[in-house]
């Protein structure tokens, strides 16, 4: 495979880092992956989106531009990266979560920074249902997401397909994981890594060849 950043892209719950991890490995790439819990605003933000949402996302877009600019370090010539996010991200939670004038000065800050930011050579955006996105996002327990709410989700998923409708930055390869399972099927893991080395500029969607289609 020619690409050497690589960058998988969804809402909350739609198994970014679980394909990152397989995909890593795979193909002998450096993960990166997105550290959330450090934020600790996040909590609150859950519990009242309007009174904390400011310095959440200052805190994330920070956090996530440090993080960045260490992967701008990294010799791309030479090495594999496969990243669980895109620092453009930050800015549709930003636009969903912020008042006009938060969001004046967030874009200032943002267009700054994202000067100075790797773009992935080619992003995998996955997509599901919300009741599946919802039940992940159950089983996985995490404290800080208990109070995320299937409205605040849906709204998340508007903003997100939008966004990726109209993305041109890289390549683009949607994947519907509603009835895909990369980690139970190994053939389809193939699959994608068959279809990334062949992407071209523009979107394209996941077609599975291989047996185990389902789950």
């Amino acid at each position: 495979m020619d690409h050497r950043y690589i960058a998988v892209e969804g809402v909350i719950g739609a198994g970014k880092t679980t394909l990152c991890r397989s995909l890593a490995t795979r193909i002998g790439a450096t993960l990166n992956l997105e550290v959330v819990e450090e934020n600790p605003f996040l909590t609150k933000f859950y519990d009242d989106i309007r009174t904390y949402a400011f310095q959440t996302q200052v805190f994330f877009l920070l956090s996530r531009f440090r993080q960045q600019q260490k992967l701008a370090q990294t010799n791309l010539f030479e090495e594999k990266v496969v990243s669980d996010y895109i620092f453009a991200k930050d800015r549709i939670f930003a636009s969903i979560n912020l008042t006009d004038d938060e969001m004046a000065l967030y874009d200032r800050l943002h267009e700054v920074m994202e000067r100075e930011i790797p773009k992935p050579d080619v992003v995998v955006y996955l997509q599901s249902t919300t009741e599946l996105l919802l039940d992940r996002i159950r089983r996985r327990g995490r404290e800080f997401e208990r109070n995320l709410t299937r409205e605040y989700l849906e709204v998340l998923q508007e903003a997100y397909n939008y966004f990726f409708a109209h993305y041109d930055q890289a390549a683009l390869l949607v994947v519907n994981t509603t009835e895909i399972d990369f980690l139970g099927e190994p053939d389809l893991l193939d699959d994608l890594i068959e279809q990334l080395g062949s992407l071209k500029a523009g979107i394209s969607h996941f077609s599975p060849r291989r047996r185990g289609r389902t789950r």
